[in-house]
């Protein structure tokens, strides 16, 4: 009777370890199951995924990497391409290096108007926000004057000292947005000295935004930013009234002062209109230890903190300016500087394309109107980890790539549904668009994950570490059941 009692209640203990095993193979198998409820729309987007394209010398014509970097930029097709002339290289940032004298004027548009060009050919047909974001100088007061080099390749970081304008009316500022405006909207302007200066262009500009980073970039206040916005808004909306304007170019979304201050109408000019605000985000090391395995805990961790950031700041908007369109226009990853001399790992590329593909994702969930990747060119001495060119090769590298995967199946108007993924590694949202059924899918780890998708997968398009410098791969889907390898960015269409 005893040993029949004992038998038994080992069988039961063993009967119970095998639920219990099942039990937890059946949760893991739900927790890397992804549910989609086609029929159930949670949002619709309004984001548009593109990028920006900053001034250096490997934009030059002549450049080894010329030709193919305004080729992919023709292929990609994309709206609102932000154009930056950026202060490091000031030959190609500033028109007029030199304040005018009595008898002669330095106005010089050599080293950016070919770039222009370039630009404006490679995004025919499509919307460009251009930002001169670099003020010259001299208009500012200085211990002494500043001398640029005289090479315009050579990068030079020291340029923009000074916190006070020279001129508080502001008028001498906003002459210059005037004349370099005129110059490529009106075939040309007229000078300090009535000197009339032919360019011929007459582009359409349908964004310009005032500024860059004014936060860093001579720190300037909310007050003074303000009042520089309305200024040049207004003189430029005489030239041009079809051109929207995008404000503030925020390096960092810590700064809610700026926002409440901004986009408060009370302290603006009457008549000023408030169009659009913009700001930045990197990822960045949490450390100085610069591993995948680090970065990829940092880069993700910091993109929420971003994103509650940015719905604060969507709180702000809607309460004072809720006409006003948000574009995030500098998405990208920072290792270490402007000059990261150490040899970047080819993950790396990925992972950074995998944290935007992230970001995008979340900025669409927020109604963000725009989300920018920075930066077409990046190359040593001009933040060469922001690149999404090889800048040795001249192809696009694996970041370009996942920004294309995600222009080419998602955009405006495209519907969220509910989807259900129980993982911190995955991200998963399904989509209905116009060319169907579709779900994003993001490996945000250095390993691979295995999911398992609903019935209808036919075929995923997809970027990771083996395709490289090259385009996104196709697969046809034949189960189910889906492996994700590293930083994998996805994109799956469901019959």
């Amino acid at each position: 009777m005893c040993t029949c009692f004992v038998i038994r209640s080992r069988f039961f203990a063993v009967i119970c370890l095998l639920a219990l095993f099942c039990g937890t193979r059946t949760l893991f198998a739900q927790k890397n199951t992804v549910g989609i409820t086609w029929d159930k729309v949670t949002a619709v987007s309004k984001t548009t995924p593109t990028l920006q394209v900053v001034v250096n010398p490997m934009l030059h014509r002549g450049s080894p990497i010329h030709d193919g970097t305004f080729e992919a930029l023709k292929m990609l097709g994309a709206d609102y391409v932000r154009f930056v002339p950026w202060f490091p290289y000031p030959h190609m940032a500033v028109a007029e290096l030199k304040p005018p004298t009595a008898t002669e004027t330095f106005w010089d548009f050599s080293h950016v108007d070919p770039m222009v060009e370039d630009l404006m050919k490679a995004t025919e047909g499509h919307s460009v926000i251009i930002n001169f974001s670099t003020i010259p100088v001299w208009m500012f007061k200085t211990e002494k004057p500043v001398e640029v080099p005289a090479d315009p390749d050579q990068v030079f970081w020291d340029y923009n000292p000074g916190t006070e304008l020279r001129d508080t009316t502001l008028k001498e500022l906003t002459d210059y947005y005037v004349r370099l405006f005129s110059w490529y909207t009106q075939g040309g302007f007229t000078d300090e000295l009535g000197k009339y200066h032919k360019s011929g262009y007459h582009y359409k500009i349908p964004y310009w935004e005032v500024l860059n980073e004014p936060d860093l970039e001579h720190h300037v206040s909310p007050e003074l930013y303000t009042r520089i916005y309305d200024a040049v808004v207004t003189a430029l909306k005489k030239i041009s009234p079809e051109t929207r304007f995008v404000a503030l170019a925020l390096a960092s979304e810590n700064n809610p002062e700026y926002f409440e201050y901004f986009l408060n109408p009370a302290n603006h000019a009457p008549g000023v209109p408030l169009e659009g605000i913009s700001y930045h985000f990197y990822g960045t090391p949490s450390d100085d230890k610069i591993t995948m395995d680090n970065c990829q805990y940092s880069f993700f961790d910091k993109a929420d903190g971003f994103i509650d950031k940015a719905r604060y700041i969507e709180s702000i908007r809607k309460r004072l300016a809720p006409g006003v369109f948000t574009t995030a226009d500098e998405i990208g990853n920072i290792l270490a500087g402007s000059n990261y001399t150490d040899p970047i790992p080819k993950e790396y590329w990925n992972l950074s394309g995998a944290m935007y593909a992230y970001v995008y994702l979340q900025l669409m969930r927020l109604g963000i109107d725009i989300a920018g990747e920075s930066q077409l060119v990046g190359y040593p001495t001009q933040f060469p980890d922001v690149s999404m060119m090889n800048w040795k090769n001249g192809k696009p590298n694996a970041r370009f790539w996942v920004l294309k995967l995600l222009k080419d199946n998602f955009g405006p108007g495209d519907k969220l549904v509910a989807t259900s993924l129980q993982s911190r590694d995955l991200v998963a949202q399904a989509f209905v668009t116009e060319k169907g059924k579709k779900l994003l899918l993001i490996n945000k780890r250095n390993e691979a994950r295995s999911l398992t998708l609903p019935a209808g997968a036919s075929e995923m398009q997809f970027v990771d570490v083996s395709t490289g410098d090259g385009p996104a791969a196709q697969r046809r889907l034949t189960s189910g059941a889906l492996t994700l390898t590293p930083f994998s960015v996805a994109v799956v269409t469901f019959k």
